[in-house]
């Protein structure tokens, strides 16, 4: 039995790099994300509804609440960024069925509402930058982040085809945006996808310095308190 322990801690490092798979990837900048752009964090969602809302949907999340903590209308939301009968309060699902969507892509798409949580705002960028032409793959696309991604690139029209060069990297051509204005695109993609998996994080900091504010304040006066009841003692 000792033989038998010893053997299962030695060998957990194996089996946890053998079931966690190789996590790494090639990590482009850090898109530093900011919650209190409203501006891009909309732009994020037009990009969303119009290239990823078909097979994605951030099922967690409400049309009405993105449209309260973007600053967007309701008429806005209505007509810019909702595609189907949805009310606006009700949650942001898509419209592909999932045995039809298992069907012609291999797996259902995922729910993007905590990407970014999950896997962080840097892979989230990374990954939409990372396709590359690769005819060997059913959708003609590889992914640095991702390999044998099972998706087409959505984005294509935008940044054009991206080829990889013999040093790794990906230029691409065609595509209606340039280079700049493709990473900006994808900047406010990421940001409205950070802002999904956490909705309340702005608010959460803001009460946080309030609490903080108030402990700090009931501190004075607890130390007050404690010196006042203790001065005859003294």
């Amino acid at each position: 039995m000792k033989k038998l322990l010893i053997a299962l801690v030695t060998l957990l490092p194996t089996l946890a790099i053998a079931a966690g798979g190789n996590n790494e990837f090639v990590k482009s900048p850090d898109p530093e994300i900011n919650l209190h752009d409203n501006e891009s964090l909309e732009r994020g969602l037009d990009l969303f509804q119009q290239y990823c809302s078909g097979c994605h949907s951030t099922q967690y999340q409400r049309y009405g609440r993105v449209a309260e903590d973007l600053g967007i209308s309701v008429d806005d939301m209505r007509n810019k960024y909702m595609f189907t009968d949805a009310k606006v309060g009700e949650l942001m699902e898509n419209s592909i069925p999932e045995a039809d969507a298992a069907k012609w892509f291999g797996a259902a798409p995922p729910d993007l509402t905590l990407v970014a949580r999950v896997r962080g705002a840097d892979w989230v960028y990374s990954y939409l930058k990372g396709f590359y032409k690769d005819e060997s793959r059913p959708f003609g696309v590889n992914n640095t982040v991702f390999p044998l991604v099972g998706m087409p690139h959505v984005l294509e029209d935008l940044q054009g085809i991206s080829v990889k060069q013999e040093d790794g990297t990906l230029v691409a051509t065609g595509g209606s945006m340039n280079a700049e204005e493709y990473d900006q695109a994808v900047r406010d993609i990421t940001g409205f996808l950070v802002y999904s998996a956490d909705p309340v994080k702005l608010e959460r900091e803001a009460l946080g310095w309030w609490v903080l504010g108030f402990l700090f304040f009931f501190f004075i006066i607890a130390y007050l308190l404690k010196k006042e009841y203790w001065k005859d003692v003294h």
